[in-house]
């Protein structure tokens, strides 16, 4: 299948990446995924506009200096975390022969989930999206998750701090993307 990408100069790129068999090891290795992110940005020069980090998976909005470089800091973060993980937190690992045969691990999904934010609206829906996913996984407020931007938006006024009742919740759930 030939996937194609948008690549639209100053935009910003909603972006999901979900680990291999949606094996929940991701916040237990917080500080490792955090490492991963500030050794690619020694490599690449990126913002992450609004970021939830779960067990399995991670949403985040991505705003770079050069769009065609998107891809290659999304590999770069699941290579830097991969490379210092270690596998046997995972029960039940394995590696499929593909995997063997390219080298790679079976820590996340080969591919990612990737959407060119095309307005303000579009914007706005996406960072309650973000930000709402505690709710919706583990019905946890956004407020007492504290792997997600949620509080800094709180800090600079853009959400109050017990934004996402099951009023909230109605509005965004019409919004999937996992």
């Amino acid at each position: 299948m030939n996937y194609r990408r948008l690549f639209i100069p100053n935009s910003i790129i909603f972006i999901t990446v979900v680990t291999f068999d949606r094996k929940e090891f991701l916040i237990p290795n917080i500080e490792l995924f955090k490492q991963a992110v500030k050794q690619t940005r020694q490599k690449y020069q990126f913002d992450i506009v609004a970021i939830c980090v779960l067990k399995n998976h991670i949403h985040m909005l991505l705003k770079t200096n050069n769009i065609n470089e998107y891809p290659y800091i999304i590999k770069n973060i699941k290579r830097n975390f991969s490379v210092n993980f270690d596998i046997s937190q995972i029960p039940d690992y394995y590696e499929s022969d593909s995997r063997k045969s390219k080298g790679e691990k079976s820590i996340w999904q080969r591919r990612y989930f990737e959407h060119t934010i095309i307005n303000e609206r579009d914007l706005n829906k996406h960072i309650d999206y973000i930000h709402y996913n505690p709710m919706k996984h583990y019905q946890i407020a956004p407020k007492d998750w504290q792997y997600s931007s949620f509080n800094k938006f709180v800090q600079n006024g853009y959400y109050e701090q017990d934004w996402c009742n099951f009023e909230d919740k109605y509005n965004i759930n019409e919004l999937d993307y996992e």
